[in-house]
């Protein structure tokens, strides 16, 4: 990943924590203050990162690969941790009709941390399984076999 990408991520990361949100406009508000900046040009800025690569304004250009991140976040979660308990939960986000998001998040002082996610196309049957796999293989190895924990899952999982 760039810097660019590594920093706002970073910042969205931050922002969330602070908010004890997921929504991009309350980590916005919570973060503008520490940046000195308004909420507005911050929400713009983690809402591109996701866009694909053609999408994106500026010339160096390029597009977030997920799965790349996965074992490099386990890692960041993991080594802060205390204890050797772990939750973690499985969900399913639909947009409407149009797409569903498969997420793993780590439990952790009240805050979900999103690790590994994919977008799928919705109402496409059975096309969560093969992609929720994935992702759970993406992760595999991550957590030490000594460690205890708990698997929160929700529909279709």
């Amino acid at each position: 990943m760039s810097k660019p990408h590594l920093r706002v991520l970073a910042l969205w990361s931050l922002g969330r924590v602070l908010a004890r949100s997921g929504a991009l406009t309350a980590g916005s508000a919570c973060l503008a203050p520490w940046l000195q900046c308004q909420d507005n040009p911050v929400r713009p800025r983690w809402r591109e990162v996701c866009y694909a690569a053609p999408a994106k304004r500026g010339k160096a250009r390029h597009a977030v690969v997920v799965a790349t991140g996965v074992a490099p976040r386990w890692a960041g979660v993991l080594s802060l941790w205390q204890g050797t308990q772990l939750a973690r939960a499985r969900e399913a986000t639909t947009l409407g009709d149009r797409v569903t998001v498969l997420g793993i998040r780590v439990g952790y002082r009240g805050c979900a941390i999103p690790i590994a996610w994919t977008v799928l196309t919705a109402q496409v049957e059975k096309a969560w399984r093969p992609a929720g796999l994935r992702l759970l293989q993406q992760g595999s190895g991550a957590v030490p076999p000594t460690w205890r924990g708990s698997v929160r899952a929700e529909r279709g999982w």
